[in-house]
């Protein structure tokens, strides 16, 4: 790992390519829209969130986009969700209810581990992932210690992720590296490879709190570790852009980019995953437009 190094000039330069990419049109980009909706975490993590707020989130990921443009899609049949809830651990069972109430399957995911700053004990850390499963979370997104990257302590992040893993039991478990906070793209590659040999079973960019998230830059240094791990073990970890994904346009670009660095196998939500709370109402008004030819006015969607 000391002999790493990302040429941060030449990534820079191929992200701002990236940008310039021409999306597609017509069909094929409700195609891709519908694609982007199954791979959506719908996530609500403020401070005010109460079990009402959850009911609603939990209905909207069951019926992510309005029946009437769906059966105009011909796609009312196909069941259309989202990946999964991303939530609080105290909203858990709430989730977990309002879901099985829905009569649906999709996952809950409970961010933990002193999610977003990290600046807990790993005994307190370790607990909260436990209890997250025990309220019946599939998925946890733990959210890596920044110091032990910084201060280039990887054999004390290794050993933080592993039991991170290891308390997580059966639920898979997304880690978070804060790349806004890393430093460098040379820590974002390194953090990566690391994650991954502790047993991620997902890597993610940001909590969606830090000043700078998802960026293209990031990914691409994050997908070439995840392709040369898969190269290397045989094993494939997915990937999970998080925060200041609002437009469909972006989620968009990043399919394009995902099925560019690491093939179609990985655009399903067993291997990608788009981290967003007001993507998805976007995404909705543009299947609106397509199907409708005029915009959708404030009442005509339910709110996600």
């Amino acid at each position: 790992m000391s002999k790493v190094h990302v040429n941060r000039p030449a990534v820079v330069r191929y992200a701002e390519r990236i940008k310039k990419w021409r999306t597609v049109k017509g069909n094929w980009q409700a195609a891709w829209f519908l694609k982007a909706v199954t791979c959506i975490d719908l996530t609500t993590l403020s401070g005010d969130d109460t079990p009402a707020n959850v009911y609603r989130l939990c209905f909207k990921a069951k019926h992510p986009i309005r029946e009437d443009l769906l059966k105009a899609l011909d796609m009312h049949d196909k069941g259309i969700t989202v990946g999964a809830v991303c939530v609080y651990p105290a909203r858990v069972t709430d989730a977990v209810n309002a879901l099985k109430a829905a009569g649906c399957n999709i996952p809950v995911a409970s961010v933990a581990a002193g999610f977003p700053s990290g600046q807990t004990p790993l005994e307190t850390k370790l607990a909260e992932i436990k209890l997250a499963v025990e309220y019946g979370a599939r998925e946890i997104d733990i959210v890596i210690s920044r110091s032990l990257v910084l201060t280039g302590q990887w054999e004390g992040l290794y050993e933080e992720i592993r039991q991170c893993r290891e308390a997580c039991g059966e639920a898979h478990m997304k880690t978070i590296l804060a790349t806004g906070e890393l430093g460098s793209l040379t820590n974002v590659y390194k953090a990566s490879m690391i994650a991954m040999m502790a047993g991620s079973d997902f890597i993610k960019t940001s909590t969606g709190k830090e000043v700078e998230n998802a960026t293209f830059p990031v990914g691409v240094v994050m997908m070439r570790a995840i392709r040369e791990f898969y190269w290397k073990t045989g094993n494939k970890v997915g990937f999970k852009p998080a925060g200041s994904i609002r437009t469909a346009k972006e989620a968009i670009t990043w399919l394009m980019l995902v099925k560019e660095e690491l093939g179609v196998e990985w655009l399903t939500p067993e291997l990608f995953r788009l981290g967003a709370s007001s993507l998805l109402e976007d995404i909705e008004k543009q299947i609106f437009y397509h199907v409708t030819g005029s915009y959708a006015l404030q009442h005509d969607l339910a709110m996600a």
